[in-house]
């Protein structure tokens, strides 16, 4: 049988448990903040703020020899003279368009042997290549036998007779040389009096075969291309340069070429053409170089790596690459002034060479910059101003990285003087309605009875 609850002590009893269960967590807040509290430190950080503003909210900052050793921090002065430029590039050997010959006969005619029948087939000047049989240079033969035939009869004839003769010998004789006929061959058929049925044709350079379009027996046309020789004595290689590279390089300058696949071997020529039109697809223009192929070492199609050296600027500013530090809106340097401290500066470049760069405003001759880890000179700068800016933030701790203290352990509050914990709540014990397990019996109203 149950007892009538008093509303009003029930409802004080759970306005002092949240109570209690309030004051606990506020106090171990308190505590808490207390016991992670730690006695100041006075050691002076790695980078300390100036006062001045610096650039892009950039604070000058001070390293000791020690810091500046440990993150590795080296220092160069600025310096006057020449600054080198190096062009490099990738090329690719190819013959040389000025030494191609094609064998175009100058008459009709059908193939009868061949004595350079493949490509790749390398000739010498004066060479037979083919020999052909053409109606109208067995006549040409035929007028020349005759014309020297009449000239010897009439060699005791008048002065006009002997004139016509020999205008009708070297008629014939020009005849036989317009159609590439050498003059030995012209001179043995006028020697002996005999007409031959086919002509030799001959190489008349020294070179490679490159092209071949003529089998034996074929017919062939006056002017029709049946060889194409190269003279790969000379080869060009032909390269792409960038567009900020063009400046370095110009007419007859001289490169120097390696090649893959003959390691060692340097080849050192100069810049016979560069091309008016960059390409708008890759930003570059072509650039050709000659180099001397007397030993045949070089063949069409091989890769080269180009190098040209061009001294873009005599007496100019400069500064090591390393020290310069882009942020893509200006660059930068850092400076040591002479009280020790570093200060960022932005500077206006020129002309970059291969290990240093010239500067055309910002500093002086005479002045030091930091040459090396500026990117981490930069981090300090970055930090003393970050630091600067939160120094004055209640309960900001501005000790430098590594010095502090271990989070204290979470407080435990039972064992505070003068804390009084609060009695434990007890739970509601109100028997289970019967017949229905896990269901209280409901209170009764404020008043009410059972």
């Amino acid at each position: 049988m149950s007892e009538a609850l008093d509303p009003r002590g029930s409802r004080r009893g759970t306005i002092l448990r949240w109570s209690a269960s309030a004051a606990v967590v506020v106090m171990a807040a308190v505590a808490a903040y207390f016991l992670g509290r730690k006695p100041e430190n006075h050691a002076a950080p790695m980078a300390m703020p100036s006062d001045s503003g610096g650039v892009d909210g950039r604070q000058t900052v001070m390293l000791s020899p020690a810091e500046a050793h440990r993150i590795g921090v080296t220092y160069a002065p600025v310096l006057m003279g020449p600054v080198v430029r190096e062009v490099r590039t990738v090329g690719q050997v190819s013959y040389d368009e000025q030494r191609v010959t094609t064998i175009a006969p100058k008459l009709d005619g059908w193939v009868g042997s061949l004595f350079v029948n493949y490509t790749g087939q390398a000739v010498r000047r004066g060479q037979p290549l083919l020999t052909i049989y053409a109606p109208l240079a067995v006549a040409a033969e035929e007028e020349l036998v005759l014309a020297r035939r009449l000239r010897d009869r009439v060699a005791n004839g008048t002065a006009d007779a002997r004139s016509g003769a020999d205008d009708l010998v070297s008629g014939a004789r020009r005849r036989l040389a317009y159609w590439d006929i050498p003059a030995a061959d012209i001179a043995q058929i006028e020697s002996s009096g005999v007409v031959r049925k086919t002509l030799t044709l001959r190489a008349p350079v020294t070179g490679v075969v490159v092209q071949k379009s003529v089998v034996a027996g074929q017919r062939i046309m006056a002017g029709q291309a049946l060889y194409q020789i190269v003279d790969l004595r000379t080869v060009w290689v032909q390269g792409e340069v960038f567009e900020r590279d063009l400046p370095a390089v110009r007419l007859g300058q001289q490169v120097q070429a390696t090649f893959e696949a003959l390691p060692g071997l340097v080849r050192t020529g100069r810049i016979t053409f560069i091309d008016p039109i960059i390409n708008p697809d890759t930003r570059t223009a072509r650039v050709r170089i000659a180099l001397s192929n007397a030993d045949l070492a070089l063949k069409p199609g091989m890769y080269a790596t180009l190098t040209a050296q061009a001294r873009e600027a005599e007496h100019a500013l400069s500064v090591p690459r390393n020290a310069v530090l882009s942020t893509g809106e200006r660059n930068l340097v850092f400076v040591k002034r002479p009280d020790g401290m570093l200060e960022p500066r932005e500077i206006t470049l020129g002309m970059a060479g291969e290990h240093r760069v010239t500067v055309l405003r910002g500093l002086a001759l005479g002045d030091t910059v930091v040459a090396s880890a500026t990117f981490l000179v930069d981090a300090e700068s970055n930090l003393a101003e970050a630091m600067s800016g939160m120094g004055g933030m209640p309960g900001m701790d501005m000790s430098p990285p590594g010095t502090k203290a271990a989070a204290p352990a979470k407080p435990d509050t039972t064992a505070m003087p003068g804390m009084r914990m609060p009695a434990p709540v007890k739970h509601d014990t109100t028997p289970d309605m019967p017949g229905m397990p896990g269901m209280k019996s409901p209170k009764p109203a404020a008043g009410g009875h059972r």
